[in-house]
């Protein structure tokens, strides 16, 4: 049986006192195992959603269940910022959340150095954070929430300050670790050709309060190589979901 998570919002609302509603009642499913990618405008809910399935933050109103077989800790978190331990060495920074579940030291450190070779890290454990270049440092970040190998991987921007090389180098990592191991991931973008490239599925918010504009399925292969930006199918999934979506209503 799949230890990945799946997740059920139902009506759900989020009002916040100073800035008002934020999200409209939200109702969408994901599946254990599936890659949905969540786009919309800038300030539209799509973090605070985020963070709700996360279990960081609760609705206003309305249900937003996850559920999964494991008992144990099972969601992993990866903010826009690496948010690294700068007296920590890049092994040390990766150990923790396993040392936090009282795992052995020997073990977590294997696990650790495990998870770094992972996203093409293995040669940098004794670093330090402030040795690193910013492509570098969410590496990290992406190792350390991998480490615990969890069912349900939300992400939030994470490579949206970063080159455009280093950016589509860490999207065919993630993509490959998805492919290996399946996890649930729910990745919040402002950028279409990433959610079309990472995603089995696109979610697109409206402008706050958000509302569901589409969800859609993304018509491409499970298995994804970096030369797939250049064809034809890609752009032929880019151009859908810019058609069906009104620039008025969601300027991505």
């Amino acid at each position: 049986m799949s230890s990945a998570a799946g997740l059920k919002a139902h009506q759900v609302t989020r009002t916040f006192t100073e800035a008002g509603a934020v999200l409209d009642p939200i109702s969408l499913a994901i599946q254990p195992g599936e890659f949905v990618s969540i786009l919309g405008p800038s300030g539209c809910g799509k973090s605070t959603f985020l963070r709700m399935a996360a279990g960081l933050d609760h609705p206003t109103s309305g249900k937003l269940d996850v559920e999964c077989p494991r008992t144990d800790p099972f969601r992993s978190f990866v903010f826009q910022e690496s948010h690294l331990l700068p007296w920590s060495t890049v092994l040390r920074n990766v150990m923790l959340p396993l040392e936090l579940m009282g795992i052995e030291k020997e073990e977590a450190k294997a696990k650790a150095a495990n998870a770094l070779k992972r996203v093409g890290l293995g040669d940098a454990l004794k670093r330090f954070p402030a040795q690193l270049s910013g492509g570098m440092k969410m590496r990290v970040s992406v190792a350390r929430a991998l480490v615990t190998e969890p069912s349900f991987l939300l992400l939030d921007e994470p490579f949206s300050a970063l080159d455009e090389l280093n950016r589509h180098a860490l999207q065919d990592e993630l993509r490959e670790i998805w492919e290996t191991s399946r996890p649930t991931i729910l990745f919040v973008t402002h950028s279409v050709s990433e959610a079309v490239f990472l995603s089995n599925r696109v979610i697109v918010f409206s402008k706050r309060p958000a509302r569901l504009l589409l969800d859609t399925h993304v018509n491409l292969p499970d298995h994804r190589e970096a030369s797939l930006r250049t064809t034809a199918e890609f752009s032929r999934e880019l151009k859908s979901i810019y058609s069906r979506v009104s620039y008025e209503e969601a300027p991505l």
